[in-house]
Protein backbone atom coordinates (compact mmCIF):
# COMPACT_ATOMS: atom_id res chain seq x y z
CA UNK A 1 0.00 0.00 0.00
CA UNK A 2 3.02 2.25 -0.50
CA UNK A 3 3.04 3.62 3.51
CA UNK A 4 4.81 1.60 6.14
CA UNK A 5 1.98 2.70 8.45
CA UNK A 6 -0.52 0.80 6.41
CA UNK A 7 1.65 -2.67 6.66
CA UNK A 8 0.41 -5.58 8.71
CA UNK A 9 0.56 -9.25 9.61
CA UNK A 10 -1.26 -11.91 11.99
CA UNK A 11 0.07 -13.24 15.18
CA UNK A 12 -0.86 -16.30 16.05
CA UNK A 13 0.69 -16.83 18.88
CA UNK A 14 -2.71 -15.97 20.81
CA UNK A 15 -4.28 -18.65 18.33
CA UNK A 16 -5.02 -18.81 14.77
CA UNK A 17 -6.25 -15.31 13.25
CA UNK A 18 -5.37 -12.73 15.85
CA UNK A 19 -4.91 -9.53 14.91
CA UNK A 20 -1.24 -7.61 15.51
CA UNK A 21 -1.23 -4.46 17.35
CA UNK A 22 0.08 -3.28 13.90
CA UNK A 23 -2.97 -4.06 12.15
CA UNK A 24 -4.60 -1.54 14.73
CA UNK A 25 -2.32 0.96 14.40
CA UNK A 26 -2.79 0.41 10.55
CA UNK A 27 -6.47 1.08 11.01
CA UNK A 28 -6.02 4.04 13.34
CA UNK A 29 -3.96 5.58 10.68
CA UNK A 30 -6.41 4.89 7.55
CA UNK A 31 -9.01 6.23 10.17
CA UNK A 32 -7.00 9.75 10.70
CA UNK A 33 -5.71 10.07 7.25
CA UNK A 34 -8.68 8.77 4.94
CA UNK A 35 -11.60 9.38 7.48
CA UNK A 36 -12.59 5.52 7.17
CA UNK A 37 -13.69 4.72 10.75
CA UNK A 38 -11.41 1.35 11.99
CA UNK A 39 -15.86 -0.11 12.88
CA UNK A 40 -16.49 0.42 8.68
CA UNK A 41 -12.94 -1.40 7.80
CA UNK A 42 -13.51 -4.50 10.51
CA UNK A 43 -17.13 -4.41 9.55
CA UNK A 44 -15.87 -4.78 5.70
CA UNK A 45 -13.07 -7.85 6.74
CA UNK A 46 -15.67 -9.65 8.87
CA UNK A 47 -18.38 -10.17 6.16
CA UNK A 48 -15.46 -10.88 3.16
CA UNK A 49 -13.97 -12.95 5.36
CA UNK A 50 -17.49 -14.83 6.22
CA UNK A 51 -17.80 -15.37 2.28
CA UNK A 52 -14.10 -16.38 1.82
CA UNK A 53 -14.73 -19.02 4.44
CA UNK A 54 -18.26 -20.32 2.96
CA UNK A 55 -15.91 -20.49 -0.35
CA UNK A 56 -13.05 -22.25 1.18
CA UNK A 57 -15.09 -24.79 3.32
CA UNK A 58 -17.51 -26.85 1.54
CA UNK A 59 -20.78 -26.99 4.10
CA UNK A 60 -20.08 -23.85 6.39
CA UNK A 61 -23.45 -22.62 5.87
CA UNK A 62 -23.30 -22.47 10.06
CA UNK A 63 -20.06 -20.81 9.89
CA UNK A 64 -19.60 -17.39 11.58
CA UNK A 65 -16.62 -14.99 11.64
CA UNK A 66 -16.40 -12.96 14.90
CA UNK A 67 -13.72 -10.23 15.42
CA UNK A 68 -13.68 -8.96 18.97
CA UNK A 69 -13.86 -5.31 19.10
CA UNK A 70 -11.72 -4.95 22.38
CA UNK A 71 -8.51 -7.18 21.24
CA UNK A 72 -9.24 -6.97 17.30
CA UNK A 73 -8.87 -10.60 16.87
CA UNK A 74 -10.62 -12.53 14.48
CA UNK A 75 -12.54 -15.84 15.49
CA UNK A 76 -13.73 -18.68 13.21
CA UNK A 77 -16.92 -20.34 14.94
CA UNK A 78 -19.37 -23.19 14.31
CA UNK A 79 -21.87 -23.86 15.86
CA UNK A 80 -20.13 -21.58 18.78
CA UNK A 81 -17.14 -23.28 19.04
CA UNK A 82 -13.76 -21.54 17.68
CA UNK A 83 -12.19 -23.73 14.75
CA UNK A 84 -8.29 -23.57 14.82
CA UNK A 85 -7.09 -24.09 11.32
CA UNK A 86 -4.17 -22.55 9.84
CA UNK A 87 -5.41 -21.78 5.99
CA UNK A 88 -7.72 -19.53 7.84
CA UNK A 89 -4.73 -17.07 8.97
CA UNK A 90 -3.83 -17.00 5.73
CA UNK A 91 -7.04 -16.19 3.99
CA UNK A 92 -7.74 -13.76 6.67
CA UNK A 93 -4.55 -11.86 6.27
CA UNK A 94 -4.96 -11.88 2.44
CA UNK A 95 -8.94 -10.80 2.70
CA UNK A 96 -8.15 -7.83 5.51
CA UNK A 97 -5.44 -6.58 2.98
CA UNK A 98 -7.67 -6.30 -0.06
CA UNK A 99 -10.35 -5.07 1.76
CA UNK A 100 -8.35 -2.08 3.53
CA UNK A 101 -7.07 -1.66 -0.06
CA UNK A 102 -10.05 -1.44 -1.65
CA UNK A 103 -11.68 0.57 1.05
CA UNK A 104 -8.72 3.01 0.51
CA UNK A 105 -9.68 3.40 -2.87
CA UNK A 106 -13.11 4.13 -2.12
CA UNK A 107 -12.70 6.62 0.28
CA UNK A 108 -10.15 8.40 -1.84
CA UNK A 109 -12.81 7.95 -4.73
CA UNK A 110 -15.85 9.48 -2.40
CA UNK A 111 -13.60 12.26 -1.59
CA UNK A 112 -12.29 13.34 -4.83
CA UNK A 113 -16.31 13.08 -5.95
CA UNK A 114 -17.38 15.02 -3.28
CA UNK A 115 -14.53 17.76 -3.71
CA UNK A 116 -15.26 18.05 -7.54
CA UNK A 117 -19.44 18.21 -6.89
CA UNK A 118 -19.18 20.82 -4.86
CA UNK A 119 -16.85 22.79 -8.33
CA UNK A 120 -19.81 22.25 -10.21
CA UNK A 121 -20.49 25.59 -12.02
CA UNK A 122 -17.01 26.86 -11.26
CA UNK A 123 -13.73 27.64 -13.36
CA UNK A 124 -10.78 25.17 -12.97
CA UNK A 125 -7.20 25.17 -14.25
CA UNK A 126 -5.75 22.18 -15.31
CA UNK A 127 -3.01 20.79 -17.72
CA UNK A 128 -3.91 18.90 -21.29
CA UNK A 129 -2.20 15.65 -20.48
CA UNK A 130 -3.32 13.78 -23.18
CA UNK A 131 -5.73 14.21 -26.58
CA UNK A 132 -8.02 10.99 -26.90
CA UNK A 133 -10.24 11.06 -30.22
CA UNK A 134 -10.66 14.68 -30.05
CA UNK A 135 -11.15 14.61 -26.37
CA UNK A 136 -8.82 16.41 -23.99
CA UNK A 137 -7.98 14.65 -20.68
CA UNK A 138 -6.73 17.58 -18.25
CA UNK A 139 -4.61 16.51 -15.27
CA UNK A 140 -6.45 18.50 -12.50
CA UNK A 141 -4.11 17.03 -9.81
CA UNK A 142 -5.72 14.68 -7.59
CA UNK A 143 -7.54 13.40 -10.91
CA UNK A 144 -8.27 13.52 -14.02
CA UNK A 145 -10.96 15.68 -16.12
CA UNK A 146 -12.15 15.33 -19.56
CA UNK A 147 -13.27 17.60 -21.78
CA UNK A 148 -15.07 16.19 -24.92
CA UNK A 149 -15.49 17.66 -28.14
CA UNK A 150 -18.84 18.75 -27.73
CA UNK A 151 -17.85 21.13 -25.13
CA UNK A 152 -14.58 22.43 -26.84
CA UNK A 153 -14.84 26.10 -28.66
CA UNK A 154 -14.05 26.45 -32.38
CA UNK A 155 -11.55 29.30 -31.39
CA UNK A 156 -10.07 26.84 -29.13
CA UNK A 157 -6.30 25.16 -30.20
CA UNK A 158 -4.59 23.13 -26.96
CA UNK A 159 -1.82 20.83 -27.01
CA UNK A 160 0.04 18.31 -24.83
CA UNK A 161 0.81 20.51 -21.84
CA UNK A 162 -0.48 23.78 -22.37
CA UNK A 163 -2.59 25.11 -19.58
CA UNK A 164 -6.29 25.80 -19.79
CA UNK A 165 -9.34 27.24 -17.62
CA UNK A 166 -12.35 25.36 -18.15
CA UNK A 167 -15.65 24.80 -16.45
CA UNK A 168 -16.83 22.04 -14.24
CA UNK A 169 -19.69 20.79 -16.15
CA UNK A 170 -20.48 17.79 -14.24
CA UNK A 171 -19.58 14.91 -12.52
CA UNK A 172 -20.58 10.70 -12.98
CA UNK A 173 -19.65 8.15 -10.76
CA UNK A 174 -18.39 5.11 -13.05
CA UNK A 175 -16.63 2.06 -11.96
CA UNK A 176 -13.63 3.73 -12.46
CA UNK A 177 -14.00 5.96 -10.35
CA UNK A 178 -15.49 9.81 -10.90
CA UNK A 179 -15.50 11.17 -14.32
CA UNK A 180 -15.27 14.55 -14.53
CA UNK A 181 -16.82 16.59 -17.58
CA UNK A 182 -15.25 19.94 -18.13
CA UNK A 183 -16.69 22.70 -20.72
CA UNK A 184 -15.25 25.73 -22.97
CA UNK A 185 -18.41 26.20 -24.51
CA UNK A 186 -21.00 26.40 -21.73
CA UNK A 187 -22.89 29.89 -21.09
CA UNK A 188 -21.65 29.54 -17.64
CA UNK A 189 -17.80 29.49 -18.39
CA UNK A 190 -19.36 33.02 -19.43
CA UNK A 191 -20.72 33.86 -16.50
CA UNK A 192 -18.44 32.99 -14.19
CA UNK A 193 -15.49 34.47 -15.74
CA UNK A 194 -17.24 37.85 -15.41
CA UNK A 195 -17.36 37.31 -11.92
CA UNK A 196 -13.99 36.47 -11.36
CA UNK A 197 -13.26 39.84 -13.87
CA UNK A 198 -15.59 42.19 -12.00
CA UNK A 199 -15.55 43.26 -8.75
CA UNK A 200 -18.96 44.69 -8.68
CA UNK A 201 -20.63 41.32 -10.25
CA UNK A 202 -18.40 39.31 -7.60
CA UNK A 203 -19.89 41.99 -5.03
CA UNK A 204 -23.47 41.65 -5.74
CA UNK A 205 -23.82 45.01 -7.06
CA UNK A 206 -24.26 43.80 -10.36
CA UNK A 207 -26.14 41.16 -11.47
CA UNK A 208 -25.97 39.24 -14.12
CA UNK A 209 -29.77 38.36 -15.63
CA UNK A 210 -28.54 36.00 -18.76
CA UNK A 211 -26.76 34.85 -21.11
CA UNK A 212 -26.96 33.36 -24.45
CA UNK A 213 -24.01 32.02 -26.41
CA UNK A 214 -22.67 30.34 -29.59
CA UNK A 215 -19.74 29.04 -28.45
CA UNK A 216 -16.32 30.52 -30.44
CA UNK A 217 -18.35 32.68 -32.48
CA UNK A 218 -20.85 35.33 -30.04
CA UNK A 219 -22.18 35.87 -26.69
CA UNK A 220 -24.78 37.98 -25.30
CA UNK A 221 -24.73 38.89 -21.65
CA UNK A 222 -27.46 40.68 -19.96
CA UNK A 223 -26.61 42.74 -16.87
CA UNK A 224 -28.30 44.63 -14.26
CA UNK A 225 -27.34 47.20 -11.52
CA UNK A 226 -28.32 47.02 -7.61
CA UNK A 227 -27.15 50.57 -7.47
CA UNK A 228 -28.94 53.46 -9.28
CA UNK A 229 -25.15 55.31 -9.24
CA UNK A 230 -23.42 52.09 -10.79
CA UNK A 231 -23.66 51.83 -14.19
CA UNK A 232 -24.08 47.75 -15.01
CA UNK A 233 -22.52 47.74 -18.82
CA UNK A 234 -19.61 49.99 -18.04
CA UNK A 235 -18.52 47.92 -14.71
CA UNK A 236 -18.33 44.98 -16.89
CA UNK A 237 -16.72 46.95 -19.76
CA UNK A 238 -13.97 48.34 -17.49
CA UNK A 239 -11.94 51.47 -18.08
CA UNK A 240 -10.66 50.97 -21.86
CA UNK A 241 -12.24 48.24 -22.18
CA UNK A 242 -9.78 46.00 -19.91
CA UNK A 243 -11.97 43.55 -18.13
CA UNK A 244 -14.09 42.11 -21.10
CA UNK A 245 -11.08 42.16 -23.25
CA UNK A 246 -9.46 40.21 -20.70
CA UNK A 247 -12.81 37.90 -20.77
CA UNK A 248 -12.62 38.15 -25.01
CA UNK A 249 -8.56 36.96 -24.78
CA UNK A 250 -9.40 33.80 -22.88
CA UNK A 251 -12.19 33.24 -25.14
CA UNK A 252 -10.07 33.34 -28.39
CA UNK A 253 -11.30 36.80 -29.52
CA UNK A 254 -15.31 35.29 -29.50
CA UNK A 255 -17.34 38.66 -29.60
CA UNK A 256 -19.52 39.60 -26.56
CA UNK A 257 -22.49 41.88 -26.53
CA UNK A 258 -23.12 43.23 -22.88
CA UNK A 259 -27.05 44.08 -22.99
CA UNK A 260 -27.76 46.19 -20.33
CA UNK A 261 -30.98 44.39 -18.59
CA UNK A 262 -34.91 45.70 -17.93
CA UNK A 263 -37.89 44.87 -15.94
CA UNK A 264 -40.01 46.49 -19.07
CA UNK A 265 -39.17 43.76 -21.68
CA UNK A 266 -39.74 46.17 -24.49
CA UNK A 267 -36.70 48.30 -23.54
CA UNK A 268 -35.31 45.00 -22.75
CA UNK A 269 -35.77 43.60 -26.20
CA UNK A 270 -34.62 46.69 -27.46
CA UNK A 271 -31.36 46.23 -26.00
CA UNK A 272 -30.87 42.66 -26.60
CA UNK A 273 -31.37 43.48 -30.82
CA UNK A 274 -28.17 45.93 -30.49
CA UNK A 275 -26.79 47.23 -32.24
CA UNK A 276 -29.98 47.17 -34.99
CA UNK A 277 -32.53 50.43 -33.92
CA UNK A 278 -35.90 49.10 -33.88
CA UNK A 279 -38.92 50.97 -35.11
CA UNK A 280 -41.96 48.77 -33.64
CA UNK A 281 -42.53 46.15 -31.60
CA UNK A 282 -45.83 43.78 -30.78
CA UNK A 283 -45.17 41.81 -27.96
CA UNK A 284 -47.87 38.94 -27.95
CA UNK A 285 -47.26 38.23 -24.21
CA UNK A 286 -49.96 34.51 -24.38
CA UNK A 287 -47.18 32.76 -26.54
CA UNK A 288 -44.03 34.35 -25.53
CA UNK A 289 -43.46 35.94 -29.02
CA UNK A 290 -42.51 39.43 -30.61
CA UNK A 291 -42.78 41.20 -33.62
CA UNK A 292 -40.31 43.52 -34.64
CA UNK A 293 -40.16 45.94 -37.68
CA UNK A 294 -36.90 47.79 -38.25
CA UNK A 295 -35.92 50.02 -41.21
CA UNK A 296 -34.91 48.26 -44.67
CA UNK A 297 -31.24 49.42 -43.95
CA UNK A 298 -30.97 47.83 -40.44
CA UNK A 299 -32.45 44.30 -41.15
CA UNK A 300 -28.92 43.04 -41.67
CA UNK A 301 -27.93 44.06 -39.07
CA UNK A 302 -31.21 43.27 -37.08
CA UNK A 303 -31.08 39.35 -38.25
CA UNK A 304 -26.72 39.20 -37.78
CA UNK A 305 -24.73 36.81 -39.48
CA UNK A 306 -26.58 34.10 -40.74
CA UNK A 307 -29.14 35.21 -38.37
CA UNK A 308 -26.86 35.17 -35.16
CA UNK A 309 -28.02 38.85 -33.77
CA UNK A 310 -31.79 37.62 -33.42
CA UNK A 311 -31.19 34.07 -32.49
CA UNK A 312 -29.18 35.29 -29.74
CA UNK A 313 -31.37 37.70 -28.61
CA UNK A 314 -34.28 35.17 -28.89
CA UNK A 315 -32.22 32.83 -26.19
CA UNK A 316 -31.64 35.56 -24.09
CA UNK A 317 -35.17 36.50 -23.83
CA UNK A 318 -37.05 33.06 -23.86
CA UNK A 319 -39.07 34.64 -26.91
CA UNK A 320 -39.63 34.01 -30.51
CA UNK A 321 -39.00 37.03 -31.89
CA UNK A 322 -40.10 37.94 -35.74
CA UNK A 323 -38.25 40.83 -37.53
CA UNK A 324 -38.96 42.38 -40.55
CA UNK A 325 -38.35 45.60 -42.32
CA UNK A 326 -41.07 48.30 -42.87
CA UNK A 327 -41.29 47.74 -46.25
CA UNK A 328 -42.50 44.21 -45.77
CA UNK A 329 -45.11 45.68 -43.78
CA UNK A 330 -48.18 45.49 -45.49
CA UNK A 331 -52.01 46.52 -44.50
CA UNK A 332 -54.62 44.54 -44.42
CA UNK A 333 -56.98 46.90 -46.11
CA UNK A 334 -54.18 46.89 -49.36
CA UNK A 335 -55.30 43.51 -49.63
CA UNK A 336 -57.54 42.32 -52.08
CA UNK A 337 -61.38 41.81 -51.12
CA UNK A 338 -60.49 43.55 -47.59
CA UNK A 339 -62.36 46.65 -46.89
CA UNK A 340 -62.62 48.66 -43.82
CA UNK A 341 -65.58 46.38 -42.80
CA UNK A 342 -63.58 43.31 -42.91
CA UNK A 343 -60.58 44.43 -41.57
CA UNK A 344 -62.44 44.86 -38.73
CA UNK A 345 -64.06 41.44 -38.68
CA UNK A 346 -60.57 39.74 -39.14
CA UNK A 347 -59.22 42.05 -36.53
CA UNK A 348 -61.83 41.06 -34.49
CA UNK A 349 -61.23 37.28 -34.99
CA UNK A 350 -57.76 37.63 -33.90
CA UNK A 351 -56.21 37.81 -38.17
CA UNK A 352 -53.46 40.60 -37.29
CA UNK A 353 -51.34 40.86 -40.14
CA UNK A 354 -50.94 39.47 -43.57
CA UNK A 355 -48.72 36.31 -41.67
CA UNK A 356 -52.05 35.07 -39.80
CA UNK A 357 -53.46 34.99 -43.14
CA UNK A 358 -50.49 32.90 -44.75
CA UNK A 359 -51.49 30.35 -41.86
CA UNK A 360 -55.22 30.01 -42.00
CA UNK A 361 -56.99 28.38 -44.73
CA UNK A 362 -60.22 29.30 -46.59
CA UNK A 363 -62.61 27.47 -44.45
CA UNK A 364 -60.53 28.84 -41.73
CA UNK A 365 -61.78 32.52 -42.58
CA UNK A 366 -65.13 31.62 -44.06
CA UNK A 367 -66.21 30.76 -40.28
CA UNK A 368 -65.76 34.32 -39.37
CA UNK A 369 -69.41 35.95 -39.14
CA UNK A 370 -69.53 38.21 -42.61
CA UNK A 371 -67.04 36.26 -44.54
CA UNK A 372 -67.64 33.88 -46.92
CA UNK A 373 -65.58 31.24 -48.58
CA UNK A 374 -64.87 33.16 -51.93
CA UNK A 375 -64.10 36.29 -49.99
CA UNK A 376 -62.06 34.19 -48.13
CA UNK A 377 -60.25 32.31 -51.16
CA UNK A 378 -59.53 35.88 -52.72
CA UNK A 379 -58.17 37.53 -49.49
CA UNK A 380 -55.82 34.58 -49.24
CA UNK A 381 -54.52 34.51 -52.55
CA UNK A 382 -54.16 38.21 -52.57
CA UNK A 383 -52.15 38.31 -49.22
CA UNK A 384 -49.97 35.63 -50.94
CA UNK A 385 -49.47 37.51 -54.08
CA UNK A 386 -48.40 40.89 -51.78
CA UNK A 387 -45.47 38.55 -50.07
CA UNK A 388 -44.53 37.97 -52.85
CA UNK A 389 -44.48 41.53 -54.58
CA UNK A 390 -42.24 42.45 -51.39
CA UNK A 391 -39.34 39.48 -51.90
CA UNK A 392 -39.66 38.04 -48.45
CA UNK A 393 -40.03 34.46 -49.78
CA UNK A 394 -36.14 35.63 -50.89
CA UNK A 395 -35.62 35.86 -46.95
CA UNK A 396 -36.08 39.07 -46.38
CA UNK A 397 -37.53 38.33 -42.76
CA UNK A 398 -36.39 36.55 -40.38
CA UNK A 399 -37.85 34.59 -37.49
CA UNK A 400 -36.03 33.20 -34.00
CA UNK A 401 -37.28 30.81 -31.51
CA UNK A 402 -35.63 30.70 -27.99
Amino acid sequence: MGKKAHFFYFNFRRGPGTVSRELLASLESIEKEKGIRKEVLLDAIRQALLSACRKTYPGSEDIEVQIDPGTYDIHLLRQGKEIYDTEFGRIAAQTAKQIIVQKIREAEREAIYNDFHNKIGDIITGTVHRIEKKALMVDLGKTEGILPQREQSPMDEYRQGDIIRSLVLEIKRTARGPEIILSRAHGGLIKRLFELEVPEIHDGIVQIKGVAREAGSRTKIAVFSTNDKIDCVGSCVGVRGQRVKNIVRELGNEKIDIVRYSEDLQTYLKNAMMPAELVEIKLNRKDQSAEILVQDDQLSLAIGKKGQNVRLASKLLGWRLDVRSMSQKIPLKDLDGVGEKTEALLKEAGVQSVKDLLKASPEDLSKIPGIGIKTAEKIIASAHRAIIHKGTDKGASKNASA
